[in-house]
């Protein structure tokens, strides 16, 4: 099954959401109800109130300039709008450097941990050798899982005792990363610790790590999203943000909900790339995002 098609798969509950049929079906360029019923759709899936009403300006905007007369004119249009509104950045990763660094980051239970497994299995299977560095000493298990994970990608793999400095296990596995000629590290961190600040503060220790040891690398700051919490992975985006100099999104769990409108809202609102999208269980199912096929997963039919 090709991406594209993973991801029409995976849009399938924001798609019922959206009714498109009816949207269009009696589409008149002059008609109050297209834009009220847009706005709406738009909000049910949880693209934001702001979204929807910069869609609904840009759509106005657009009919009156390409004369739009047809239901099929509009939608064309309105992919158009949308794959624009999501082009805030570069959705590729950038791992020029040897080592290259990728920091995961966000709250507990968004798929963090499974996500680096899947992103380290794709990088190897394309030839890069990579290092899982288990940043997350505070959570039980997840140096175990993150271990599983190396062995099913054939990933390197370091870690420390539960309890133990998350920044001491980062320099250890840049160390081990230096010594082993890896291409890429990718750097678990945990997602809740006993107050905010004490996570933010373990966050910025760890990236004062990694600017000291390899100040000339490529490095992504991957926040990870469940899909299903809809607007409230935008506040945590924001939240993040002010800290982690957050490079990328990736949104997981998308094939479990009607709310993937939030890739506009995160797009809009926090001015930043989503880079993946996961749309399965499958080891396979972690999608490079691309904002013209995701559009159009949303609104062909």
């Amino acid at each position: 099954m090709g991406f594209f098609d993973k991801l029409f798969g995976g849009l399938g509950k924001t798609r019922q959401q959206i009714d498109l049929e009816e949207l269009f079906q009696d589409y008149a360029p002059d008609s109050e109800d297209f834009y009220d019923n847009l706005e709406e759709m738009l909000v049910l899936s949880d693209a934001g109130v702001a979204t929807a009403e910069r869609v609904d300006h840009l759509m106005r905007k657009k009919t009156w300039e390409d004369r739009y007369r047809k239901g099929e004119e509009a939608r064309e249009g309105l992919i158009r709008v949308l794959t624009g509104m999501l082009d805030v950045g570069d959705t590729a990763l950038k791992l020029n450097t040897r080592p290259s660094v990728i920091l995961m980051v966000g709250v507990n239970g968004v798929g963090k941990t499974t996500t680096i497994g899947k992103l380290a299995h794709q990088l190897c299977n394309s030839g890069k050798k990579v290092m899982l560095c288990a940043g997350d000493t505070f959570r039980a298990a997840a140096a175990e899982q993150l271990g599983i994970w190396a062995e099913r990608s054939g990933a390197d793999f370091v870690r420390h005792e539960e309890g133990s400095d998350p920044a001491a296990v980062v320099y250890d596995g840049i160390c081990a990363a230096k010594a082993r000629d890896t291409d890429v590290i990718l750097i678990d961190t945990a997602g809740r610790l006993h107050n905010k600040q004490n996570l933010m503060n373990e966050l910025n220790k760890i990236r004062r790590i990694i600017d000291r040891e390899l100040p000339d690398a490529d490095v992504e700051t991957l926040m990870v999203l469940d899909a299903t919490t809809g607007q409230n992975g935008v506040l945590q985006a924001k939240q993040f943000m002010e800290t982690c100099g957050i490079t990328g999104i990736v949104l997981t769990k998308l094939d479990g909900t009607a709310k993937g409108g939030v890739v506009f809202a995160i797009a809009t609102e926090c001015q930043l790339p989503v880079k993946y999208v996961g749309v399965g269980e499958g080891i396979d199912d972690l999608i490079p995002f691309d904002s013209r096929n995701f559009v159009e997963a949303l609104f062909k039919q």
